[in-house]
């Protein structure tokens, strides 16, 4: 049994989805390890992880959204707002999403499904720089 770990850093310019499968696949590739369990885990509170459509970015869209929607920025239902009116509602759509996804690696690939791919899910309206922490165990 191997292990590996990776910390990918992805640069966002604000809310949406942005997908990051083939820089995932192509780790997981160069890992050596041909079968196992692909760990990622995004480190921030205002940030999330998806497994979702990848072939119509109007998903993407959708999505985002019916996010915006379902928590909307500019309310004063929120008492932590130091961070500006983006900065709570960003927490809820986060806590309401993971943080963490599992995928199975078979021959060196993540096992999705013919229309899934991997995506950080941006809650901020500004750029950030994200960190995904990537680990697989296997052999």
């Amino acid at each position: 049994m191997r292990q590996a770990t990776h910390t990918l850093t992805l640069q966002t310019t604000g809310k949406g989805l942005y997908e990051c499968t083939p820089a995932v696949a192509a780790w997981v590739r160069d890992s050596g390890i041909e079968t196992g369990l692909l760990t990622l885990f995004v480190q921030h509170t205002s940030a999330s992880l998806l497994i979702q459509e990848n072939a119509d970015p109007d998903v993407r869209e959708d999505l985002a959204d019916f996010f915006t929607r379902l928590v909307p920025e500019g309310t004063t239902v929120y008492r932590h707002r130091s961070e500006g009116p983006d900065d709570m509602p960003a927490h809820v759509r986060s806590a309401l999403t993971q943080a963490q996804l599992s995928l199975p690696v078979n021959e060196a690939r993540p096992a999705l499904g013919t229309w899934q791919g991997i995506f950080l899910f941006e809650h901020r309206n500004a750029p950030n720089r994200r960190r995904i922490v990537l680990h697989l165990i296997g052999e």
